[in-house]
């Protein structure tokens, strides 16, 4: 990938107490594309936007975004990188006790001075984006799960950010709401010039909307590639992923001893 960088990740290692999640991660991001990062649970795949939000710190590595190393940033400095990044976190988290008005309108009075009737107009302005305008006075618990998960959008994208962060922006939805989402994430980074990172399991229609996918696996990158070089890819975890098949170098089961040996072991015996 050619393109200027936006977020830059290098050597980062990352654990609690002796258990290591990510062990000497690289990636990068560049602007104004949609990258997508996948692998199997807990391979540390929403470990990575949380340490891109300085929400933690690696052990060692670091993180840039826009060239400043995010964990020796101030805390007025990170508030401000912040501001610049958009999260939609896993099934929408929107505010139950708040309109879908103002949940939208909340980064804009929280961290704007504003008018409100400028507030107003970016609102209203935000929800037709995601083709929801008509939807501005209801609350979340009226909405279906794609419509809030397109609210929570209109959301993220409130301040105009330069980098957008997806944690799994797809699970539980049905196949048209999955596909609106997916097709509004690509279409909405194109519009904002922003650089957008999608954390999913869902291959086959990542594959559709984004310009490069990084699979994690032991902490560390095991394949990279464009969507058509994964689609071709003959490499096993790349196979296995995207087939979704039972073993592989991904095993069923977790490492034990001996079966019979364990059964023997029950105290009954």
């Amino acid at each position: 990938m050619s393109s200027q960088a936006l977020v830059e990740i290098r050597d980062v290692h990352f654990g609690y107490d002796s258990r290591l999640i990510l062990k000497g991660a690289n990636l990068t991001f560049p602007k104004g594309k949609v990258i997508a990062v996948m692998g199997g649970s807990g391979s540390g795949k929403t470990t990575l936007l949380q340490l891109i939000a300085g929400a933690l710190k690696p052990s060692s590595g670091y993180v840039k975004v826009d060239g400043q190393v995010i964990h020796k940033l101030d805390h007025k400095d990170l508030f401000r990188m912040r501001r610049r990044m958009g999260m939609l976190f896993q099934f929408g988290a929107l505010f139950t006790d708040m309109s879908v008005y103002d949940n939208v309108a909340f980064q804009m009075r929280e961290h704007t001075d504003l008018p409100e009737e400028m507030i107003r107009d970016l609102v209203l302005m935000k929800l037709h984006a995601v083709g929801l305008r008509g939807t501005h006075h209801l609350m979340p618990a009226e909405l279906s799960g794609g419509m809030a998960r397109r609210v929570a959008l209109a959301r993220t994208v409130a301040l105009d950010p330069t980098l957008i962060m997806y944690d799994e922006p797809f699970t539980g939805l049905d196949p048209i709401s999955l596909s609106v989402v997916a097709n509004l994430i690509r279409r909405l980074n194109d519009a904002l010039g922003a650089t957008s990172v999608v954390v999913t399991h869902d291959v086959q229609e990542s594959l559709k909307i984004v310009d490069y996918i990084y699979f994690i696996a032991d902490g560390v990158v095991a394949a990279e590639g464009t969507p058509d070089e994964i689609r071709a890819s003959d490499m096993p975890f790349v196979h296995q992923f995207m087939h979704g098949e039972i073993d592989g170098p991904v095993p069923f089961h977790y490492p034990s001893g001996d079966y019979g040996q364990d059964l023997n072991l029950r105290p009954d015996r």
